[in-house]
């Protein structure tokens, strides 16, 4: 046992005497057994920042964790220099298939798991026209629902980060999902990482605008900060109705609107100040960090908010959100802070809402939610590069309502074990 790993048992020994492990221990019920199929496994790839929190206990809002469930199978559709699936199938006695069936039949001829675990991210894949990475979660998923099929049983399923990178195969997916009743969790780790300050969004108050920024690229970012937005905003009055228009603001645009006022500055200061402390004097040029291009995107939603994913500066970390909410004062700010370790420990609590929704077959919170961000996306790509950037998208009228998915996020307890100063394992058992 490493050190960390006996530094780590140690200072949850306390919460553990009083706390009792999640479903599976000691309760008798069989625990429900996971195929992980996953693009790679690689040193901080999505597959081993989840993977590692299903092999072992996790830190959980300061508690020492257990999954609750049992990975029994692998699928790597890509096997890069750094591949960790070798070495930890070997430790934990888990078989690696050359096929996504032969893992759900664990060699069998029927589905012989009971949730599947896809992770579509990362990975040696092509690019479309617009830039775009073609992450195969669709031949993923159409593989897994095949099996399901012939077997004629239909499990839950976790998709890793937007549905698909084209809006109609996200569509497809979904509708699949609900035509045969498999259970779907999708999306994002951002939206369950601590609030600072722990600010409580007022369920069904009037959003008059909202911003999210974030500081990272096209695409792979913009993804994460709208998953942000709508996590937040889909608590609205009236529940949520869709969006019908999409607009890309290139660099020069973007920094135009000091006169333009396409966006609140207002909401952007308080949304930066947030994270910071204070209000950056120059956003293009943030202390510390190399200057950039941003880029916005802002949405048109059928009720009439407006809301902008902004990018601003260079920080991997940087997930913050503002809004106007009706007949209160000041904006509701807030940054997503996501703990030591980058965004690595992101995933703890995206992996206890993963097994959440995989022991009690009801996804924490809506599908319809990803499904909204990735039609978004998809549109947000395309006015990016067309001649015009703005885009209609009738498509999108997506209704649902929220529910409260608040039992499901890291509320900072974990970081008061896991400090800044505790050191990075550099794999799940101590491998490098």
């Amino acid at each position: 046992m490493n050190m960390f790993r006996r530094e780590f048992l140690a200072a949850s020994a306390a919460g553990l005497a009083s706390t009792p492990l999640l479903a599976g221990r000691g309760t008798g019920r069989r625990r429900p057994r996971v195929a992980a199929i996953y693009t790679v496994f690689t040193y901080r790839s999505h597959a081993h920042v989840l993977l590692e929190n299903f092999l072992q206990p996790y830190l959980f809002n300061g508690q020492l964790t257990d999954p609750g469930v049992d990975l029994v199978s692998f699928y790597r559709d890509q096997s890069p220099d750094g591949d960790m699936t070798d070495d930890v199938s070997k430790h934990y006695g888990i078989p690696v298939y050359k096929s996504i069936r032969e893992a759900l039949c664990l060699g069998g001829d029927k589905l012989a798991v009971d949730a599947v675990l896809s992770i579509g991210e990362h990975g040696s894949y092509p690019k479309t026209d617009l830039g775009q990475t073609m992450y195969p979660r669709k031949r993923f998923f159409d593989e897994i629902l095949q099996v399901m099929k012939d077997s004629n049983r239909f499990v839950p399923v976790f998709n890793d980060k937007h549905l698909s990178y084209r809006w109609d195969w996200a569509s497809e997916m979904a509708g699949a999902c609900r035509e045969h009743g498999i259970p779907l969790l999708a999306g994002s780790s951002v939206p369950l990482a601590e609030r600072r300050p722990p600010i409580k969004f007022p369920r069904g108050a009037v959003v008059e605008e909202a911003v999210s920024i974030h500081g990272g690229p096209v695409e792979s970012y913009d993804f994460h900060a709208l998953e942000v937005l709508q996590s937040i905003v889909e608590a609205r009055r009236g529940g949520e109705t869709g969006i019908k228009q999409v607009r890309f603001f290139d660099a020069e645009a973007v920094r135009q609107n000091a006169s333009k006022k396409n966006w609140s500055e207002q909401l952007v200061a308080a949304a930066m100040k947030a994270q910071l402390g204070y209000v950056p004097a120059d956003l293009g040029a943030i202390k510390g960090e190399d200057e950039i291009e941003p880029h916005a995107i802002q949405l048109t939603y059928n009720d009439g908010l407006k809301a902008t994913v902004l990018r601003v500066g260079e920080d991997s970390t940087r997930w913050n959100f503002a809004c106007r909410v009706k007949e209160q004062r000041e904006p509701l700010a807030t940054s997503f802070h996501v703990g030591p370790w980058e965004n690595r420990n992101l995933f703890k609590a995206l992996s206890h809402s993963i097994q959440h929704h995989f022991r009690s077959g009801k996804p924490p919170y809506p599908t319809e939610r990803t499904l909204l961000v990735s039609g978004t996306l998809a549109a947000a790509m395309q006015a990016m590069h067309q001649d015009s950037p703005v885009l209609e998208t009738p498509h999108l009228a997506i209704r649902y309502r929220a529910s409260n998915f608040t039992a499901m996020r890291e509320m900072g307890a974990s970081w008061k074990i896991i400090t800044d100063e505790t050191p990075q394992p550099p794999g799940i058992h101590g491998e490098k």
